[in-house]
């Protein structure tokens, strides 16, 4: 299949599960990497994490692996591990998430594979980073939300701390390890020498606490869980209007008067406690009572147009299937249709070489032959370590791996 985007000239062994290291693996896929996802006897786990399901993945299997190469291996056996050598031959990058010290012992640490392959970039997603006092331990997204502190602003006034309602650590922690692997492809183009590169979930998890952190830095208070409110903008939070709630976004002045003059009350920025938006911080309480009156006569779609094409950041609070359906979603190139496959296209948008979809997810071990034959290899040479094509089996996680 011939390859086309900015990384084409890109081979890329993705020897990671769940989620941070495929989701980097189907960004540098999308932009035309050839990249080979190896995946242990029992398959990455998320291809069991259904319902919903297509023809035995899992939908959150699907939402992460597409234009991808499937083949199957058990490292855990020399013969294994061999065969991983001779993928990583003609490789640029190798992307695994195994805990800490697991390929260390298998003799595939970066300090084994730079000696074989010097121009090899070799990223690890990790939980919490190889060394400190938390060094090695694995971690998963809500955990990490939790530990990092993001629960802890997170949440309705007064209540509880909350789960981001999605993976963002992990999602974070992707995009980090994507652009780590850049960086370092553009510094070998220069040094000719690959290097390690490591995005840790704890790190990327603390990376988000904005403007949480550098309030705390100035201020010394601790943030708490505050709704939809922003802890430093206002108004900023969503509203009820006479149908749906809207979401404001008010970031200075001039908006504030656009949003009042709209709303049909531009007595408001003249109001010594709304005039600026260190006021309107002080007495958000008041402004939102104020804004929800003038708010309740209008319908939340013709408002939110109103608003937005006159300058004033907001939108209707819409529910996922809104969403896939609006215009603007299909005519941005957002979802992405490959058979009976569903999925969402990459954010990035590059004039010239532009994503592609080339490939719906890999079944399990799907491309085992195909990649093989690329490498001048004989299955029968590694029967033992080659699982076969099919449904993987499902089975505990591996407690080697982030």
């Amino acid at each position: 299949m011939t390859h086309t985007g900015s990384l084409a000239n890109l081979k890329v062994i993705d020897a990671s599960r769940v989620l941070g290291g495929p989701y980097a693996g189907q960004i540098l896929a999308d932009h035309g990497a050839d990249v080979i996802k190896v995946e242990p006897p029992a398959g990455d786990e998320t291809r069991g994490w259904g319902p919903p399901f297509l023809d035995g993945a899992a939908s959150y299997f699907l939402g992460l692996n597409r234009n991808k190469r499937g083949i199957a291996v058990d490292l855990g056996k020399p013969a294994g591990r061999e065969l991983l050598m001779e993928l990583l031959r003609d490789a640029d990058v190798f992307l695994e998430n195994f805990k800490t010290g697991t390929l260390e012992r298998w003799g595939l640490g970066y300090d084994d594979l730079s000696r074989r392959f010097p121009k090899l970039i070799h990223c690890r997603v990790s939980g919490f980073g190889a060394d400190g006092p938390m060094g090695g331990l694995p971690g998963y997204d809500a955990a990490i939300q939790a530990v990092c502190g993001i629960m802890s602003v997170n949440g309705e006034l007064g209540g509880a701390p909350l789960r981001v309602g999605l993976p963002v650590v992990d999602m974070v922690t992707g995009l980090n390890a994507t652009i780590g692997i850049l960086m370092a492809l553009n510094e070998r183009a220069l040094s000719g020498t690959g290097q390690f590169v490591e995005t840790s979930l704890y790190d990327c998890g603390v990376s988000l606490l904005h403007p949480h952190l550098p309030n705390y830095y100035l201020s010394g208070r601790v943030a708490a869980p505050s709704g939809n409110a922003h802890p430093n903008i206002c108004p900023y939070d969503t509203f009820a209007t006479g149908t749906d709630p809207i979401f404001l976004a008010v970031g200075n002045n001039r908006q504030f008067t656009t949003l009042c003059t709209t709303i049909g009350r531009p007595d408001l920025p003249g109001d010594a406690r709304f005039a600026s938006n260190s006021q309107r911080n002080k007495h958000r309480d008041e402004l939102k009572v104020e804004l929800e009156k003038a708010l309740r006569v209008f319908d939340c779609d013709q408002l939110a147009e109103t608003l937005i094409q006159a300058g004033v950041p907001c939108g209707g609070v819409r529910t996922i299937d809104r969403v896939v359906a609006d215009p603007h979603t299909l005519h941005r190139g957002m979802v992405v249709d490959i058979g009976e496959y569903r999925g969402t296209g990459s954010p990035i948008k590059l004039s010239r070489t532009p994503a592609s979809y080339r490939r719906a997810p890999p079944k399990f071990a799907e491309h085992t032959a195909e990649v093989l034959a690329s490498i001048a290899v004989e299955p029968e040479d590694y029967r033992d370590v080659l699982p076969v094509a099919g449904p993987a089996t499902e089975q505990d996680s591996d407690p080697a791996r982030t």
